[in-house]
């Protein structure tokens, strides 16, 4: 609940170095993930910012929050080990009909590194997981 009522890095970066659009229009649960990259002292690029905007749930708006607490300041290869495990259980659990919401985050933060690296990333969200909506 705290994510939900206290989301942190909620908002937009004005030039992102990429951007990550996920959602599923029926289910009404949409999210922007922005990054911006930057790198470390060993020179690996990591995700120096990142932020969201996600129109849904509380428990979309939770999941993208507790995303970008997990992904900033790691390397992108850190960052895209992120799994929709570790967000719903970051955020203690979930539902078994709102664990979509934590595949989504996932897949934004994977959308918005696609993007950085000019590449497309074809979004694997299985059908069950949307079955409910």
């Amino acid at each position: 609940m705290d994510h939900f009522k206290n989301p942190r890095n909620q908002g937009e970066i004005k030039s992102p170095d990429g951007v990550g659009e996920v959602g599923n229009p029926i289910c009404g649960d949409m999210m922007k993930i922005y990054i911006e990259v930057g790198k470390n002292k060993k020179g690996e690029e990591i995700i120096q910012d990142i932020k969201f905007q996600t129109l849904g749930c509380g428990a979309a708006i939770a999941s993208s929050s507790i995303l970008t607490e997990m992904a900033k300041g790691k390397t992108i290869t850190k960052a895209l080990k992120i799994t929709r495990e570790q967000i719903a259980e970051k955020l203690g659990g979930m539902p078994k009909e709102k664990i979509h919401c934590s595949i989504l985050a996932a897949a934004g933060l994977k959308k918005a590194v696609a993007d950085y690296r000019g590449e497309t990333f074809e979004e694997d969200l299985e059908k069950e997981e949307h079955a409910h909506c």
